[in-house]
């Protein structure tokens, strides 16, 4: 029963939708307020009605009603109860459902949240979004249903996939979908902008809170997802350009673009075309790695189906939105008004050039993802484009990326800059870079270029973040007191800016540290042992079995010592799962404040030896501690007061603020 619940929650959703989209439809038409308004409940009742559905899927899960397919296939009575409520979402049709519920969320929030849009402009945002989940609700009722009944009913489930059992499962695809869905928040302001012709600062500053929530939300999916991939597959890296990572990556590349163009518009009212593109652009390659995933095109632990009729469906539906979007974009984009012009050298010239090196980063991760894919559908032939090419082609143009961030805040806006000025802020981080490389060369074993250029980069932008922090306080005018001062009045969003900054610096030097520097050492060995892996001594101690609630497991203990000191221990395992049968290992992890200490535990090679892959990991956490300051940058930069009061100020209130602040005041 509570499984037709869910169903027919499924089908009055997508009623609620359908009524979303047409009644303001018809409401613009005939110019009545009362049936635009329509839009707003409908959002509201539309989230209370996915969230019946998910709940009822959750609920089937949590009590193993195997006579739900979708249960059947994915669970076990003795599967643990994490995993049992994680499991919803670790198939298809539950990550699908998950899909649909966080759509209906974003489209409450717009209605809830969104009280200071411009009245036309919210209905015209809800009506698209609406029209998206009717897309979704189809594909579900039609394609996918979460709530499929089997008779006769099985006794017991089919289990989940045992890399799936893991608790990184219970955060990272919601974590994901939330920036995922969250961008066709800003596909829909793209939309009704487009139909209202109202492209200008005043919209950007609208919807730039939405970009920063889907941005910092797909960073931390990005991060999690890495993160899960680093310990649970046992492998030893944290990237490896599977398509699946790349899926997700390219909507994250073209969100960054959307964030800093939103900025420009916002501002300097510039680049209006430019952000509505980026905003189709941003959504478009959200659904593009939705077919990547559900296609059927891979095998992969995270694709959860293989499945091309379902592909399809998801192909005509991403052939009907983008192809849609961007019809309406070629036939208003020359109605909307050309903006303001400003210097190349000025701080909008660095966006620009920011945004078009994330461009072309995103043009060959796309090339490198799609053009396997094609080649093989196209001519039969399997083509595998792996690290190579985007080390080669991605690497390089991040360098210029990143240098440019650390000149962008000192540049100023529309008019050129002074070179000398900008120069001699710039003096000190440069001079610290340059320190750092050299250090590097001197004192480092690996002195590859690479290793030397990531560190100095690194340097170079965090010491330029601590600079611009300094000059917007006027370090050095004034006692600690008044410089503190000014610094705690300085915009969220100033704040946000230098955290995500930041964070872009530790990822870089984290990702370059452990690369260049890591130590790995495959051997056999025997209990007592020891072999030198950089500066420590793994000696394996122990192995003796364990059992765990649905496994069981070859456990070895690693006492590892640095100068004869005992540091840590770590417990790397062998695992056995019956339901569904499958071997897996799981490493073992020490995280210190200068680098991982990590271990794999593999086959006994019959003579008392065991097959072992000994890693130290200089940096490595440092990686995800970016992505968490990034994270953060954005959710700091999202809560700005400065944006909020002006979305709640009167006109005659914001011409008084863009004349204070010399700031174009936004078209109304």
């Amino acid at each position: 029963m509570v499984a037709e619940i869910g169903h027919f929650s499924l089908w009055l959703a997508l009623a609620v939708a359908v009524c979303q989209v047409l009644l303001p439809g018809v409401g613009f038409h005939k110019d009545d307020e009362r049936l635009r308004a329509v839009a707003v409940p409908a959002a509201q009742a539309q989230l209370l009605l996915a969230l019946i559905s998910f709940g009822a899927l959750t609920w089937v899960f949590w009590v193993s009603d195997f006579s739900v397919r979708v249960v059947a296939e994915n669970s076990h009575t003795l599967k643990p109860a994490l995993y049992k409520i994680t499991g919803v979402w670790a198939n298809h049709e539950g990550s699908m459902l998950l899909w649909v519920t966080i759509l209906a969320l974003a489209g409450w929030a717009v209605a809830t949240f969104g009280r200071s849009l411009n009245e036309r402009l919210r209905t015209r945002v809800l009506s698209v979004q609406a029209l998206i989940g009717i897309g979704f609700y189809v594909f579900l009722l039609v394609a996918s249903n979460p709530f499929e009944r089997l008779l006769p009913a099985p006794g017991e489930g089919n289990g989940l996939n045992p890399l799936l059992q893991d608790p990184g499962l219970a955060f990272h695809p919601p974590m994901l979908y939330l920036g995922y869905v969250g961008l066709s928040v800003t596909f829909s302001f793209a939309v009704a902008a487009l139909l209202e012709n109202q492209v200008n600062p005043e919209w950007a500053r609208r919807m730039r809170p939405w970009v920063l929530a889907a941005w910092a939300a797909l960073t931390g999916g990005l991060a999690l997802g890495s993160w899960w991939a680093y310990y649970e597959l046992g492998w030893g890296g944290w990237w490896f350009w599977d398509p699946v990572e790349n899926a997700a990556l390219m909507p994250w590349l073209a969100a960054t673009a959307l964030l800093h163009s939103t900025l420009v518009l916002e501002k300097r009212d510039a680049l209006r075309n430019w952000t509505v593109l980026l905003a189709v652009l941003a959504f478009s390659l959200s659904m593009l790695g939705t077919f990547i995933v559900r296609s059927g095109l891979l095998t992969s632990v995270h694709s959860f189906a293989v499945d091309p009729e379902r592909g399809i469906f998801i192909l005509v539906l991403l052939a009907l939105y983008i192809g849609g979007a961007l019809t309406l974009y070629a036939w208003r984009a020359g109605t909307v008004e050309a903006g303001a012009t400003f210097a190349a050298t000025s701080r909008e010239g660095s966006l620009v050039i920011n945004n078009l090196l994330l461009a072309a980063i995103l043009g060959t991760v796309f090339l490198g993802t799609l053009y396997p894919m094609a080649l093989e559908a196209v001519a039969g032939e399997k083509i595998s484009v792996g690290a190579p090419y985007f080390n080669a082609t991605f690497r390089p143009l991040m360098v210029p990326v990143a240098a440019l961030m650390a000149v962008g805040p000192f540049l100023p806006w529309r008019k050129a800059a002074g070179g000398r000025r900008v120069a001699r802020r710039l003096a000190l981080p440069a001079l610290l870079a340059l320190l750092s490389a050299l250090t590097v060369y001197a004192f480092a074993d690996t002195r590859g270029a690479w290793a030397l250029l990531g560190v100095g980069l690194a340097v170079w932008l965090a010491a330029s973040i601590f600079a611009d922090i300094a000059r917007q306080v006027r370090l050095g005018h004034g006692g600690p007191r008044l410089v503190w001062g000014r610094l705690i009045r300085q915009p969220r969003a100033m704040f946000g800016m230098w955290l995500a900054h930041l964070g872009v610096a530790v990822s870089i030097f984290g990702a370059t540290a452990s690369g260049a520097w890591e130590s790995e050492v495959m051997t056999t060995v025997e209990p007592g042992q020891p072999v030198s892996v950089g500066p420590y001594t793994f000696t394996l101690d122990s192995i003796m079995p364990v059992a765990g609630p649905n496994y069981t497991a070859i456990e070895g203990r690693f006492d590892v010592r640095k100068d004869d000191n005992l540091v840590v221990s770590v417990r790397p395992q062998s695992r056995t799962y019956t339901e569904p049968p499958m071997e897996t290992t799981e490493a073992g992890i020490a995280p210190l404040w200068a680098g991982d200490i990590y271990a794999v535990l593999g086959k006994p090679d019959g003579q008392g030896r065991w097959q072992v892959r000994l890693h130290w990991k200089p940096f490595m956490p440092w990686v995800w501690y970016g992505a968490a300051l990034m994270m953060l940058g954005g959710a700091v930069s999202m809560l700005d007061r400065r944006r909020s009061r002006v979305a709640l100020m009167q006109p005659h209130q914001l011409a008084a603020e863009a004349a204070e602040q010399k700031l174009p005041l936004a078209a109304e």
